[in-house]
């Protein structure tokens, strides 16, 4: 086995999905599936692009994103290394659901449409544990639209840095650093506001010390506040 098949290996692995094939299954896969190598801010694919593949991430971050007609984008998510995507067209043979880039330089396993449904069809676990993560993708869009509805911009916000300070973030000093790289328009697009907005309330939790920045990161140092302002709908 090559050095590019072995971790192709044991990042499929170590994923929440193939984690329950067999060491045989595994290498079948890694050899029918390729690397792909992006740097930051390209396009993975567009929402209505055919689907005719997977992807598991092996380094990077990527963005899932919808656009509306006239322009406007809602960020649907951000994946780390080991997550899933574009599983949902390469099951149904449908157009993409949304757009997928790349927020930094990222290296994707790519999994052809006919070699997964033949594995899914030979495995019957995991085709129960594909159902799983399909339904909990499908409660965290359900959560995005009670809070884009029920909660305003400072939850929101709110909820989104701790999010992001426990998915990607490392403690320091002064608290913990998202190690992100977001614009406030991107950060805006994650909870549905805009560039405006959410400069203004960043700018006001910096100056309460509830927030910091380093080298171009958001710093969350007061956690405990942020948590208070998530959980209410006045703040």
């Amino acid at each position: 086995m090559t050095n590019r098949e072995s971790q192709a290996r044991a990042l499929l692995a170590r994923g929440e999905l193939f984690s329950r094939l067999s060491a045989d299954e595994l290498d079948r896969l890694v050899r029918l599936a390729r690397m792909r190598r992006l740097p930051a801010r390209s396009i993975v694919f567009r929402k209505g692009d055919a689907g005719r593949e997977m992807y598991a991430i092996a380094s990077g971050r990527i963005r899932i994103s919808r656009e509306s007609e006239d322009g406007r984008e809602i960020a649907l998510g951000i994946l780390e290394a080991g997550d899933l995507f574009g599983e949902i067209s390469l099951l149904d043979g449908a157009p993409r659901t949304a757009t997928c880039t790349t927020i930094e330089p990222a290296a994707l396993l790519v999994i052809g449409r006919p070699e997964f449904l033949d594995l899914l069809d030979q495995t019957p676990a995991l085709a129960v544990k594909l159902l799983e993560i399909l339904a909990a993708r499908l409660r965290l869009t359900d959560q995005l639209l009670e809070d884009t509805l029920f909660l305003n911009l400072g939850s929101r916000l709110a909820k989104m840095l701790l999010t992001l300070a426990e998915r990607c973030g490392r403690p320091t000093e002064e608290g913990v650093e998202i190690d992100l790289r977001l614009s406030q328009q991107e950060l805006g697009n994650l909870v549905a506001a805009s560039r405006e907005s959410v400069n203004k309330q960043l700018k006001a939790w910096e100056g309460e010390a509830v927030i910091g920045s380093r080298g171009g990161r958001l710093v969350v140092r007061d956690s405990e506040r942020l948590r208070a302002v998530a959980e209410s709908i006045t703040s």
